[in-house]
């Protein structure tokens, strides 16, 4: 097996961490039951570009059930969890190519390893295998049968390439099921954002004015948590809907040129690059925290905040760099710019994951049955997936719903009836 991780002995550790996990994921679990028995995936290559966390792990040990030959690399530095990374491949026979905290030339080096394999099937976190098929490894192109993306910039990418004319396979819009964004996007990220921004610095949050850039399920998860906890939450957008709801939802809302000299934490979760940037560090109050929980280390403007500083003192704490301006003024960034419930905590709650990673094991396998049959472009997740995900796991949250007579099938069904 081809592999490169920390170290291998770690795996026992990994195991542990697995296990716990899998307590909480019932529903991919379901999933892996009827995998082992009809191996629906058998002899299929799969190339995976994932966080590398207990619940990644989960999924894979769901895959490799159902008869994939699976590898998988990491899609962020600081987001590998080393010992479930050894796990994987000690003990669950999946070859990984991880390593926390690696630097650039080795994270694109395991982009490459993992599409060493030749895979029929690709699930990205963020789109880098597609890009990377499509743009240094063509010849794959037409062995991929389909492609799995979970984030909501991935997504933005690969529908950029649809627009483009330069995708040459279907690809799934995980990210955009409603059993992933209403409950991963919106709780996972609100809970693990906080969970990391506390681990980092151990502040208080309630009086503390916290600045969110972005109001998508992201950034709405992760006011509402704020706000749960105490802190006054301002919001910046660029989208005037998402804006309008947020100060309906009680928010204060104004730009980030004037939101730079109130905040004293600001977290990004838009997507998008410079959100914070020069003109907004040289008005920010001494002490500011700055993080970031959009899928890349773009949304900070890392190189502006360094030609402003005089000096850069590295963990002052674990995962925070304090860059100290030519006025005396200190900023501190958490986890690099990078994913800070990842940099600096463990991620999303399993239980949510559980969801989001069912719905991408039935996607692979409609991607497998439909072989052929779906044209290149952006398609959205089966409804049938999606609701089957949601019923599965409201009965094991011990949850029943009503369903609706044949007389109510009938009124919403039909148009005679008037008022």
């Amino acid at each position: 097996m081809d592999y490169d991780i920390t170290d291998v002995s770690l795996a026992e550790a990994g195991v542990r961490r697995v296990q716990w996990a899998d307590c909480a994921m019932p529903v991919l679990a379901e999933v892996r039951e009827r995998f082992e028995e009809e191996k629906p995936l058998e002899g299929v290559r799969i190339s995976g570009c994932l966080h590398i966390t207990a619940e990644t792990a989960n999924l894979a040990r769901t895959l490799t059930a159902g008869g994939a030959e699976l590898v998988l690399c990491a899609s962020n530095p600081l987001s590998t969890q080393d010992e479930v990374a050894a796990a994987l491949v000690e003990s669950y026979g999946t070859p990984v190519f991880a390593r926390r905290g690696e630097d650039e030339k080795t994270y694109y080096s395991h982009i490459t390893g993992a599409l060493a394999h030749e895979p029929n099937v690709t699930i990205d976190d963020g789109a880098d295998l597609v890009t990377t098929i499509l743009t240094k490894r063509t010849e794959l192109a037409p062995c991929i049968l389909g492609s799995l993306e979970e984030t909501t910039t991935g997504v933005n990418r690969l529908r950029a390439m649809e627009a483009d004319g330069v995708l040459q396979f279907p690809v799934f819009a995980v990210n955009d099921a409603m059993t992933k964004h209403l409950f991963d996007n919106r709780y996972g990220t609100g809970q693990s954002t906080v969970d990391g921004i506390l681990r980092a610095t151990g502040v208080l949050l309630a009086g503390m004015n916290v600045v969110v850039a972005g109001y998508g399920m992201c950034g709405r998860g992760l006011a509402s948590r704020m706000d749960g906890m105490g802190a006054h939450v301002i919001v910046t957008e660029v989208d005037p809907l998402r804006a309008l709801e947020a100060a309906m939802d009680g928010f204060a809302v104004m730009p980030m040129s004037q939101a730079a000299s109130q905040g004293d934490l600001f977290v990004t979760v838009t997507g998008n690059t410079d959100v914070l940037r020069q003109e907004h560090f040289l008005k920010m109050r001494d002490g500011a925290i700055l993080a970031n929980s959009g899928h890349f280390n773009v949304e900070i403007a890392i190189g502006d905040l360094s030609e402003l500083a005089e000096a850069i003192a590295r963990d002052v704490r674990p995962n925070v760099d304090e860059f100290r301006l030519e006025d005396g003024r200190r900023l501190y960034l958490l986890g690099e710019g990078r994913l800070i419930n990842l940099a600096a905590a463990e991620g999303h709650p399993a239980c949510v994951m559980d969801m989001s990673f069912a719905v991408q094991a039935l996607t692979a396998e409609f991607a497998v049955r439909n072989r052929g049959k779906l044209p290149p472009a952006v398609h959205p997740v089966p409804d049938e997936i999606d609701k089957w995900v949601a019923r599965l796991k409201l009965r094991t949250m011990r949850i029943s719903i009503d369903s609706l007579s044949r007389r109510q099938q009938d009124y919403m069904a039909g148009w005679q009836e008037g008022t």
